[in-house]
């Protein structure tokens, strides 16, 4: 069975020691070499590092320093080449970059940044004119009409316009009689903290008081403070009586539109028809256009005449021109104009002018 050395030699792939003999007595002493080799472990690892340093280069003497330095230069390791080298890299791109962008500032100047878009600014709710208005005229008509017979009736109108415990009185001596008979809301004015002011027109008339007769009905403005609170419009004050103008201002000049004499001619029975017609003699289906509905006038107001009638000039089939007519009405005739849209009608064997609308008024 063999050995544990020789298992051990096997494995590490060393040779076989070779033996020796032991010298006879009185022979010549073994060498040391010779001695030392009768140790197989010393033997092999002899044999081992002699194989080893077989393989190696032969180690050149290190060249002698200039003025006696007493250490050698070491070459570069392969890592510390690669450290200096990506260094080298890493600065040369740094530098390439920065001439780019500098050259790019050059010639494309950088923009500015745009300036950030101020807040939107908070605006306040729009004023509710149209309910301030409502409430300053129910307040108007009955602020103005007064009955000292009726003071309580005008009282509770008053109320349900006021704030709650107001003077519903609002400065009425309690005496007299005055009607409204009419009212017209204007402008609103809208101020601080929630407050307007109202315009109101007001038609306002003294009836007749026994032997005196009723006087002359006349317009008067009225200034309604207003206030909104709690989702409603009231009134927050006494209001102010103000004037009214006697007459308007004058009117711009307005061209009138250049006229067609000969289809004004050619027209002018068939609008004549149509108003007969409007004001309840003759049936309207008749002389307007297919499809066009026009609810004739109420009774009472009778057609008098065809003051004029003239078309304005223009081509097509559709036209337009203005009619004043005379109605009668009340007992009085009264002249009120129209502006009448007509459209050319063909049927199988003939052509004729029909109305398609009226409109009140002269534009």
């Amino acid at each position: 069975m063999p050995s544990l050395a020789t298992i051990a030699r096997k494995v590490m792939g060393l040779p076989e020691p070779t033996t020796t003999a032991k010298p006879a007595a009185g022979s010549a002493p073994i060498p040391p070499q010779a001695a030392d080799s009768l140790n197989p472990w010393e033997a092999a690892g002899a044999e081992l590092a002699r194989r080893q340093n077989a393989a190696l280069p032969p180690r050149s003497a290190p060249a002698p320093m200039a003025d006696d330095v007493p250490w050698a230069a070491v070459g570069e390791r392969s890592g510390a080449r690669f450290a200096k080298r990506f260094g080298r890299g890493v600065l040369w791109a740094v530098v390439v970059l920065a001439a780019i962008t500098g050259v790019r500032s050059w010639i494309v100047p950088t923009k500015a940044p745009a300036p950030a878009a101020p807040p939107p600014a908070r605006t306040a709710a729009a004023y509710p004119d149209a309910e301030a208005q409502a409430a300053a005229a129910r307040f108007a008509r009955a602020y103005l009409a007064w009955d000292e017979r009726r003071a309580a009736e005008r009282a509770a109108l008053l109320a349900a316009v006021l704030p709650a415990g107001a003077d519903t009185a609002m400065g009425w001596d309690g005496r007299g009689r005055q009607d409204v008979v009419a009212v017209e809301p204007g402008a609103v004015t809208a101020g601080a903290h929630r407050q307007a002011r109202v315009r109101v027109d007001v038609l306002i008339q003294t009836p007749a008081a026994g032997a005196s007769p009723a006087a002359p009905a006349r317009w008067v403005g009225l200034d309604v403070p207003v206030v909104e609170t709690s989702g409603r419009v009231v009134v927050s004050g006494r209001p102010g009586l103000v004037g009214v103008p006697a007459r308007g201002p004058k009117a711009p000049e307005i061209p009138a539109p250049a006229a067609d004499p000969a289809l004004t001619v050619q027209t002018t029975d068939a609008v004549a028809t149509f108003f007969k017609a409007l004001g309840g003699t003759g049936t309207l289906d008749t002389v307007t256009a297919p499809g066009t509905q026009v609810p004739p006038l109420p009774a009472g107001i009778e057609f008098a005449a065809l003051s004029s009638w003239s078309v304005d000039t223009g081509t097509g089939s559709d036209r337009t021109g203005t009619a004043v007519v005379m109605w009668t009405l009340g007992g009085a005739k009264v002249e009120q104009a129209y502006r009448v849209e007509l459209t050319r009608v063909s049927s199988a064997d003939a052509q004729r002018w029909q109305v398609a609308s009226a409109r009140g008024g002269s534009l």
